[in-house]
Protein backbone atom coordinates (compact mmCIF):
# COMPACT_ATOMS: atom_id res chain seq x y z
CA UNK A 1 0.00 0.00 0.00
CA UNK A 2 1.84 2.98 0.77
CA UNK A 3 4.74 4.12 2.89
CA UNK A 4 5.03 3.89 5.71
CA UNK A 5 4.53 7.79 6.78
CA UNK A 6 0.73 7.57 5.66
CA UNK A 7 -1.36 9.17 7.91
CA UNK A 8 -3.97 7.10 9.51
CA UNK A 9 -7.69 6.84 7.79
CA UNK A 10 -9.11 10.56 8.80
CA UNK A 11 -12.34 10.38 6.21
CA UNK A 12 -14.95 7.16 4.82
CA UNK A 13 -17.40 7.13 2.55
CA UNK A 14 -19.47 4.06 2.95
CA UNK A 15 -20.56 1.33 0.63
CA UNK A 16 -23.95 2.10 0.80
CA UNK A 17 -23.33 5.98 0.32
CA UNK A 18 -23.76 8.39 -2.19
CA UNK A 19 -22.24 11.60 -2.39
CA UNK A 20 -22.56 14.61 -4.56
CA UNK A 21 -20.35 17.46 -4.45
CA UNK A 22 -16.60 18.41 -4.06
CA UNK A 23 -14.63 16.89 -1.01
CA UNK A 24 -11.76 18.62 0.14
CA UNK A 25 -9.69 17.18 3.33
CA UNK A 26 -6.56 16.35 4.79
CA UNK A 27 -5.03 12.75 5.90
CA UNK A 28 -6.53 9.65 4.30
CA UNK A 29 -9.79 9.47 2.84
CA UNK A 30 -11.44 5.52 1.66
CA UNK A 31 -14.47 5.80 -0.45
CA UNK A 32 -16.53 2.91 -1.14
CA UNK A 33 -19.80 4.36 -2.14
CA UNK A 34 -20.35 6.70 -5.20
CA UNK A 35 -19.07 10.25 -5.71
CA UNK A 36 -20.13 12.55 -8.04
CA UNK A 37 -17.44 15.64 -7.70
CA UNK A 38 -14.00 16.02 -7.55
CA UNK A 39 -11.37 15.21 -4.38
CA UNK A 40 -8.52 16.98 -3.13
CA UNK A 41 -7.10 15.00 0.00
CA UNK A 42 -3.36 13.49 1.01
CA UNK A 43 -4.01 9.80 0.55
CA UNK A 44 -6.65 8.45 -1.34
CA UNK A 45 -8.13 4.62 -0.89
CA UNK A 46 -11.12 3.75 -3.86
CA UNK A 47 -12.88 0.09 -2.41
CA UNK A 48 -13.78 -2.19 -4.50
CA UNK A 49 -17.55 -1.10 -4.62
CA UNK A 50 -16.52 2.43 -4.94
CA UNK A 51 -17.54 4.90 -8.43
CA UNK A 52 -15.87 7.83 -8.39
CA UNK A 53 -17.50 10.55 -11.31
CA UNK A 54 -15.08 13.25 -10.77
CA UNK A 55 -11.30 14.18 -10.99
CA UNK A 56 -8.97 13.14 -7.79
CA UNK A 57 -5.74 15.12 -6.44
CA UNK A 58 -3.82 13.23 -4.24
CA UNK A 59 0.05 12.37 -2.87
CA UNK A 60 -1.15 8.58 -3.63
CA UNK A 61 -3.90 6.79 -4.96
CA UNK A 62 -4.54 3.59 -4.29
CA UNK A 63 -7.76 2.62 -6.87
CA UNK A 64 -9.73 -0.82 -6.28
CA UNK A 65 -13.29 0.11 -7.53
CA UNK A 66 -13.96 2.45 -10.68
CA UNK A 67 -13.23 6.12 -11.86
CA UNK A 68 -14.39 8.04 -15.01
CA UNK A 69 -12.47 11.13 -14.49
CA UNK A 70 -8.86 12.26 -14.05
CA UNK A 71 -6.44 11.15 -11.16
CA UNK A 72 -3.07 12.99 -10.93
CA UNK A 73 -0.80 12.01 -7.70
CA UNK A 74 2.25 13.60 -6.52
CA UNK A 75 4.21 9.96 -5.59
CA UNK A 76 1.82 7.01 -6.53
CA UNK A 77 -1.44 5.99 -8.32
CA UNK A 78 -2.03 1.91 -8.06
CA UNK A 79 -4.57 0.46 -9.76
CA UNK A 80 -6.17 -3.01 -8.21
CA UNK A 81 -7.28 -6.01 -9.97
CA UNK A 82 -10.85 -5.23 -9.95
CA UNK A 83 -9.56 -1.14 -10.64
CA UNK A 84 -10.99 0.40 -13.44
CA UNK A 85 -10.24 4.33 -14.82
CA UNK A 86 -11.50 6.00 -17.77
CA UNK A 87 -9.60 9.29 -18.13
CA UNK A 88 -6.38 10.38 -17.75
CA UNK A 89 -3.51 9.39 -15.27
CA UNK A 90 -0.72 11.91 -14.15
CA UNK A 91 1.54 10.87 -11.28
CA UNK A 92 5.30 9.92 -11.27
CA UNK A 93 4.89 6.22 -10.01
CA UNK A 94 2.52 4.23 -11.62
CA UNK A 95 1.16 0.21 -10.81
CA UNK A 96 -1.19 -1.04 -12.76
CA UNK A 97 -2.32 -5.07 -11.58
CA UNK A 98 -3.36 -7.50 -14.20
CA UNK A 99 -6.61 -7.63 -14.95
CA UNK A 100 -6.86 -3.73 -13.89
CA UNK A 101 -8.74 -1.74 -16.86
CA UNK A 102 -7.10 1.84 -17.98
CA UNK A 103 -8.50 3.32 -21.07
CA UNK A 104 -6.96 6.85 -21.40
CA UNK A 105 -3.88 9.12 -21.37
CA UNK A 106 -1.46 8.39 -18.69
CA UNK A 107 1.74 11.24 -18.30
CA UNK A 108 4.85 9.96 -15.70
CA UNK A 109 7.18 13.05 -13.94
CA UNK A 110 10.11 13.26 -12.08
CA UNK A 111 11.28 15.06 -9.74
CA UNK A 112 14.31 16.32 -11.65
CA UNK A 113 15.85 18.87 -8.72
CA UNK A 114 17.37 15.40 -7.22
CA UNK A 115 19.33 14.56 -9.83
CA UNK A 116 20.65 17.89 -10.63
CA UNK A 117 21.49 18.48 -6.97
CA UNK A 118 23.07 14.56 -6.91
CA UNK A 119 25.36 15.33 -9.75
CA UNK A 120 26.27 18.65 -8.86
CA UNK A 121 27.51 17.08 -5.58
CA UNK A 122 29.65 14.33 -7.57
CA UNK A 123 31.41 16.75 -10.11
CA UNK A 124 32.27 18.49 -6.38
CA UNK A 125 34.17 15.45 -4.92
CA UNK A 126 35.78 14.38 -8.43
CA UNK A 127 37.39 17.86 -8.74
CA UNK A 128 37.31 19.14 -5.11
Amino acid sequence: MFSKNTEKLESFVGVNSHFKGDIKTKGTLRIDGTVEGNIETDWLILGETAHLKGDATARGIIIGGRVDGNIKAKEIIEMKSKGQVIGEITTSKLSIAEGALFEGRSSMHREESNVIELQMEERKKVTG
